[in-house]
């Protein structure tokens, strides 16, 4: 794909695991904006074409992962006669939920590593997440209707998904941030570290992932994905299809012959 120059966003890969980081830390990383909109749909699309890549860690510079939308740009919108319904329904068809569905379609496992507050916007990116850990100065806060708002990019199916309807309803009609202790009681997070040990030991975790038979890996991220919205039926038979790719990979003659000569197994995606 095309090269971007991004400004809103930091990018690395080291060795099978990517690191994006939202990196406008003097405002908090907010999310929405145009130009944010497209760097991260330009890498999280990179992330899933570069076969190279096994998994996705995410995380905010500075003091918080994503306070949300711009305030001021939100203020500018609500005051701009010319954005009637249909055009602010397209916006985020066109623009927000690209970003939505890139980072919910991405074969490989992702990471949020919230290192302060994801609020809003910030919010509905973490639980888009697959795995969430959290910094012991971590506030989550689906904050929309303190706005009058909704969570327009889809954060409440994310959300149900991640916590239930019960916790689910509640951090949404409440509208309150709650702290890290409190989204691990929940099962909003997986782990609660100290800040300065949140980063390696997600990007430890990520590594061990990597570490997996790299096809495998995003067939079977691919297939938990599928179970949400298939019948029994159809996912055994969407599993028995996938098995056969499985077992008739290198990748799993190399693991079992591994096993049995008592040593690490080296993979290599065929």
């Amino acid at each position: 794909m095309a090269e971007m120059e991004y400004q809103d966003i930091l990018f690395a890969v080291t060795g099978r695991v990517a690191l994006l980081t939202l990196n406008q830390p003097q405002i908090r990383n907010p999310m929405g904006g145009k130009r944010t909109t497209e760097e991260l749909v330009h890498a999280l699309t990179r992330t899933q074409e570069d076969e190279g890549i096994s998994a996705l860690v995410i995380t905010g510079a500075g003091s918080a992962f994503s306070a949300g939308g711009n305030l001021r740009e939100l203020r500018d919108r609500a005051h701009d006669a010319s954005l009637t319904p249909i055009k602010i329904m397209e916006f985020y068809r066109r623009a927000t939920h690209r970003m939505t569905r890139a980072l919910a379609n991405l074969d490989v496992p992702t990471i949020a590593a919230v290192n302060g507050l994801a609020l809003g916007g910030g919010m509905d990116l973490a639980t888009m997440c697959d795995i969430r850990l959290a910094s012991t100065e971590a506030f989550f806060g689906e904050t929309f209707l303190n706005l009058g708002s909704i969570p327009g990019t889809g954060g409440s199916w994310f959300l149900e998904q991640a916590v239930g309807h019960m916790h689910a309803m509640r951090m949404t009609a409440m509208a309150e941030p709650i702290g890290a202790e409190e989204a691990l009681a929940i099962g909003l997070v997986a782990r609660v570290l100290p800040p300065d040990q949140l980063l390696p030991e997600a990007m430890a975790l990520a590594q061990r992932i990597a570490a997996k038979p790299p096809r495998t890996l995003r067939l079977a991220k691919r297939l938990l994905r599928q179970s949400l919205s298939m019948n029994m039926g159809d996912f055994l038979d969407t599993c028995a299809a996938a098995q056969a790719l499985a077992q008739t990979s290198g990748d799993h003659k190399e693991a079992v012959n591994a096993f049995f000569e008592k040593r690490d197994p080296v993979f290599d995606g065929n």
